[in-house]
């Protein structure tokens, strides 16, 4: 009766040992699925992607309270300076885009591709974009003479002082 009793009591410890494991292997699984892998950092401000929002709610707040301007957000990078790197167009969710401009002109490599994910920190802030200006930004995206010589009319709209970025692997 003693063999029983020791042999129903080992059983219940190794089964149970066998329950901890499992499930700290699936913890495990779990922490190592939302785990981020990030790349370079670029400019003097350390993003925390911890902090990061979407661009939709970026841009919610923004437009709710222009005063409250610093943010954190994530995004796909739709378009790189190819000259430089000194800039990045982010898309809104619509279809339209706003660009992000690097504080003290700090840069990215020019041939980061298109879709990276990133990390951007900065100040979002109303702007009027002279015509000039605009004819730089198309210039250093490549655009050909006649869509850069289209470029007729400032235009007035959200843009984004980026003081650090963090790129994905």
């Amino acid at each position: 009766m003693k063999i029983y009793g020791l042999l129903i009591g080992a059983t219940l410890l190794v089964s149970s040992c066998a329950t901890e494991n499992k499930e700290v292997t699936e913890e495990k699984v779990i922490e190592t699925e939302q785990k981020i892998e990030l790349g370079e950092s670029y400019g003097e401000f350390k993003v925390n992607p911890e902090e990061a929002i979407s661009v939709e709610e970026m841009l919610k707040a923004f437009n709710e309270n222009p005063d409250a301007n610093e943010f954190t957000f994530e995004s796909p990078l739709v378009e790189v300076c190819s000259k430089a790197g000194c800039w990045v167009n982010i898309d809104k969710g619509d279809g339209e885009t706003f660009m992000v401009r690097f504080k003290d002109h700090f840069t990215i490599p020019p041939a980061t591709e298109v879709g990276t994910e990133a990390y951007l920190h900065g100040f979002a802030h109303w702007d009027t974009i002279s015509v000039d200006l605009l004819q730089h930004f198309a210039e250093d995206a490549g655009k050909s003479e006649d869509e850069i010589a289209e470029i007729t009319e400032p235009k007035f709209e959200m843009g984004f002082e980026c003081d650090g970025i963090t790129l994905k692997k």
